[in-house]
């Protein structure tokens, strides 16, 4: 089966764990603080902004908490968004408002989200599409107008900028994943950013039990290095030496990711691009830069159901994201009117794209494809 999404781990990266393992602190180390630093220097941030977590949904979740947002406040996100986004809304008792997408980017608009602006609209929790950027400059205008936080849920764009800036370090918050299915992967974990270095520090502590404490190690040797204060309540979510190993060597590879990454999609582009019935993704200004995690497809006249279980009887994996927000029941918004994430429901299929596609599974994929 040819996957639609799939890591590349080598030898590089096993030998990074085996010097973790010889070190025998496999724990939150040095070397996380060393992948902090380093990532925050690719997107173009320090590490005064940027803290790791052991996976991007406890990003969402902080976000609530950093922003208190509570019972009564709403909070707008857009219809087709990852579902740990309607989870950190809910779960802390605010009400999810979601906005339409633009049927063809899938993502939200500055219209969309100012359709469902009400007075006690506290934030807006943007998902960019595949680590396609939302149109920023009209949204942060938008939030400034009425005094918005924006969260930023760039997951798969890791290497997405808008207009020159990082994704995820446009608004007040911003997260990446680097879960096993996305670019950089280290295993779980991810990272996020906070414009007010006051909020990271806050942050730090939420997601390590609350406590304000240094390893014993680091305090001087007049003091009790057991003892602990704890500042707020907390828990634990926190990455370790084990992940910090596997993201520095992923790190080094992005580059030769992203040339893979783009040539896969140019390809796809060239050799899709005169099948009448296939509507391929569409082009990106040049002020957006993508980290090419999906390539979206849509069949306006054609049963996409079909289309998939083709592909899948000839073992190629597709997918479709994300299940729109106001089509599931616990989510409470089934009201809703969404017809831009409607049409891309029912039409939009997500082809296979990473950085070890060989030649010959492109080639494959494109055949089976036309075939159809």
């Amino acid at each position: 089966m040819i996957n639609i999404m799939q890591p590349s781990l080598g030898e590089e990266e096993l030998s990074r764990l085996r010097e973790v393992f010889a070190s025998n602190w496999i724990g939150k180390g040095m070397l996380l603080t060393k992948f902090e630093e380093e990532f925050a220097a690719h997107v173009g941030s320090t590490r005064e902004h940027i803290l790791t977590t052991n996976c991007c949904t406890e990003g969402l979740f902080a976000s609530m908490y950093l922003f208190d947002i509570k019972q009564g406040d709403e909070v707008i996100c857009g219809d087709l968004s990852f579902v740990g986004v309607g989870n950190a809304i809910l779960n802390c008792g605010a009400k999810m408002v979601i906005c339409d997408v633009d049927p063809r980017t899938l993502n939200p608009t500055a219209e969309t989200i100012e359709r469902v602006i009400t007075p006690r609209t506290k934030a807006i929790l943007l998902s960019h599409y595949g680590g396609i950027a939302c149109e920023m400059d009209e949204i942060m205008a938008l939030a400034k107008a009425h005094n918005l936080y924006v969260i930023e849920d760039a997951a798969p764009g890791v290497c997405s900028k808008y207009k020159g800036k990082a994704l995820g370090t446009i608004g007040d918050m911003g997260m990446w994943s680097f879960d096993a299915m996305k670019i950089l992967v280290t295993g779980d974990g991810a990272a996020i950013y906070l414009k007010d270095p006051m909020l990271r520090n806050k942050c730090d502590k939420w997601f390590y039990f609350g406590m304000n404490v240094k390893s014993g190690s680091e305090n001087s040797v007049a003091q009790k290095w057991w003892e602990f204060d704890v500042e707020c309540y907390g828990h634990r979510a926190i990455m370790n030496n084990i992940g910090a190993a596997l993201g520095l060597e992923q790190l080094k590879k992005l580059p030769m990711f992203m040339e893979r990454r783009a040539y896969v999609h140019e390809t796809y582009n060239q050799e899709l691009k005169n099948i009448d019935w296939l509507v391929l993704p569409p082009a990106l200004p040049d002020y957006v830069e993508t980290s090419y995690y999906f390539y979206h497809v849509q069949l306006p006249d054609r049963d996409r159901d079909a289309f998939a279980r083709f592909l899948r009887e000839n073992n190629i994996y597709t997918t479709y994201r994300y299940f729109p927000f106001h089509r599931v029941p616990g989510f409470h918004c089934l009201e809703a009117e969404c017809p831009g994430a409607d049409y891309a429901t029912d039409h939009t299929l997500c082809l296979p794209i990473h950085q070890s596609l060989s030649e010959s599974d492109v080639a494959y994929i494109i055949e089976t494809i036309k075939k159809f």
